[in-house]
């Protein structure tokens, strides 16, 4: 499910909820379901700076299911999901940095929206660029070249 809960970045949801469909059978997440929500960017600082104690905006976070760091999450967790499904987590998203970013990159706004999911649900499922010795890191970079997101 991707909410689009911003107004200032026009968004073309119906690519990315294929997308986050063809990711979560590539990494065979076998019926967990992702919640997606764009945001604006002072949503996206309060979230920052709430959960990470950083006080500006950032491109994505990732709130795993269960854990402390979902109380008053960005979406609703009252969800319907699909009989049997399971929830890994919600992603926020901020469309106004993602364009940002990918302007800096030289990629197009969906691709790097794309990237952004892969990138939150690789963070839902346990991977911690921050922490680890550079798994998530290769497992993205593998994953963006089986989904030509090069």
């Amino acid at each position: 499910m991707i909410l689009n809960r911003q107004t200032r970045v026009r968004v073309a949801l119906t690519p990315l909820e294929r997308f986050a469909r063809r990711l979560r059978r590539e990494l065979r997440l076998n019926g967990r379901e992702v919640s997606i929500c764009l945001v604006s960017d002072a949503e996206m600082a309060r979230l920052n700076k709430k959960y990470r104690r950083k006080n500006k905006a950032t491109d994505v976070l990732s709130f795993p299911a269960g854990t402390n760091s979902r109380k008053n999450s960005v979406t609703p967790m009252n969800a319907v999901l699909k009989p049997g499904a399971t929830f890994l987590g919600d992603i926020a998203i901020a469309p106004a940095v993602a364009r940002r970013n990918a302007k800096k990159f030289g990629r197009t706004l969906p691709d790097e929206l794309r990237i952004l999911i892969l990138h939150g649900v690789l963070h839902l499922m346990g991977y911690d660029h921050e922490t680890d010795r550079g798994q998530m890191e290769r497992r993205e970079r593998a994953l963006r070249r089986r989904l030509d997101l090069v």
